[in-house]
């Protein structure tokens, strides 16, 4: 095994965005097998610390690729495209009056401790991930349209961060309804 080796190669996998995610499991599994600590209990201490340092590569990379946020990130910095999070503050209007629009209506839902409406709220949003998804995946395993993927991870990041916050909004709004009852 390499150590600078991509993710990908790392557990033996395509460089793609579509992954079975039981091949990523087994891969992991595999690897973890090999260079897992518990291992090199009585190996010497730098076999120990290598086996140390492996075991955070190894889990850093299974992380990256799980997740297919992160996955699409990993491969676009792989093909050399920058996503332009940094630097690239001219988004499309239309995002951003949708934004504005979602964050208002999920304000207005939590301000009215509807924690249905912010779980219906949450499912609209994790619909549109996956269709967002599956266009990420034909722009880049299909059409290899790194720069049109960029531009569509950058407003699958708006959508990903707006329902993380409808999480928290709604277990915050579940937690509240709890307390008044007890």
């Amino acid at each position: 095994m390499d150590f600078n080796s991509d993710h990908f190669s790392l557990f033996g996998l395509p460089r793609r965005f579509r992954l079975d995610m039981n091949d990523l499991d087994a891969a992991w599994r595999a690897v973890q097998g090999v260079i897992h600590p518990d291992r090199f209990a009585g190996a010497s201490g730098s076999e120990q610390r290598l086996s140390m340092q492996w075991a955070a590569r190894v889990n850093e990379a299974y992380q990256t690729l799980k997740s297919p946020l992160t996955r699409a990130s990993y491969l676009l910095q792989l093909f050399g495209e920058k996503i332009g999070t940094e630097d690239n503050t001219a988004m499309p209007p239309d995002l951003l009056l949708t934004q504005v629009e979602r964050r208002e209506k999920l304000a207005s839902l939590v301000s009215g401790k509807n924690a249905a409406g912010i779980a219906q709220f949450k499912d609209q949003l994790n619909d549109e991930l996956q269709t967002e998804y599956a266009q990420l995946a034909v722009l880049l395993d299909d059409n290899t349209d790194f720069s049109a993927a960029a531009a569509l991870l950058r407003r699958v990041m708006f959508t990903d961060k707006l329902r993380l916050e409808a999480t928290e909004a709604q277990a915050t709004v579940e937690d509240q309804e709890f307390q008044s009852q007890s």
